[in-house]
Parts: structure tokens; sequence; C-alpha cells
């Protein structure tokens, strides 16, 4: 069986970063992902998708992007069901994250937080990105940063 899916697009609103019961950092931001094609004479449409991200690929999230960010995102399709304030039965569809990139220029992406550098002159690359595992991800002091 095979399940992965890989998204480009904008966040539609800052991403919170929240902690589970036991300390797990979680996040869930949705992507706005315009369609390959339009109608004639007609803005290209785009899909909502909501994505909910684990550890420190939810930290790495919530530091780097806010509303407007270019972002990828590559991870796997979860369904869930759940019972709405009325009563009603729903169903969830979503991607949990497994890696976050960052896509084009500073200025292209529209990243926000430690990201974004005040001076014009900084030309050091970003971080490419981060992974859900925690064995792959390598916290850097704020001190270090090449930005």
């Amino acid at each position: 069986m095979l399940n992965c899916a890989v998204i480009m697009g904008r966040l539609v609103a800052d991403p919170e970063l929240r902690k589970t019961g036991s300390g797990i950092s979680v996040t869930s931001f949705t992507v706005a992902v315009e369609r390959r094609f339009s109608r004639n004479n007609e803005d290209r449409q785009a899909d909502f998708i909501d994505v909910i991200a684990w550890r420190q690929t939810a930290e790495f999230v919530c530091k780097f992007f806010g509303k407007g960010s270019m972002i990828a995102i590559q991870g796997s399709i979860q369904t869930r069901n759940y019972e709405d304030r009325n009563g009603n039965k729903r169903k969830a569809v979503e991607i949990v994250a497994d890696n976050a990139s960052f896509c084009g220029s500073k200025s292209e992406t529209g990243t926000t937080g430690g990201y974004r550098a005040e001076s014009p002159m900084n030309t050091q690359p970003a971080p490419s990105f981060a992974t859900a595992d925690e064995g792959d991800f390598k916290e850097i002091p704020e001190d270090d940063l090449p930005f």
C-alpha cells in the first residue's frame, strides 16, 4: 500500500504551536494550493488543504512560517471521524506532515519569524527542511544561525 502526499502552497493563517498533555508539540494549519488549470477567462481555483504537524516539524513550521508563506509539505493522508457541536457525524481529511520545506527566495516565500532577516545584505541560505523523526532534527541555537 502507498499513501504519499506532496503539496506546495501558501499558509492561510499563522500556525499556532500547542502542546499535548504529555508535552508533545503539535500544530495544525491550512495551505491554499492553486489548481493546475483554470477555465477560460476565469481566475485559478485553489484548494484549501488541512495539515497537521507533530514534534520538531511543528516547531519548525511555527518558527519559520507565517500567513502567506510559501511552504512545501510531504506526508501522508489521514482521515478521522468526529461529531460536531450539533451531534452530526463528520469526516476530516488532512495531511500528516513528515517534512516541511521552504520554497523559492525569501521575498517569494513571505516567511516570518526567525527566518526573516532585517538586513538586505543577508545572503546566507535558510535551513531547507525539518523532519518528524526526532533523530533527524538538530536544534540550532539562534546565536549560531547564519542570518
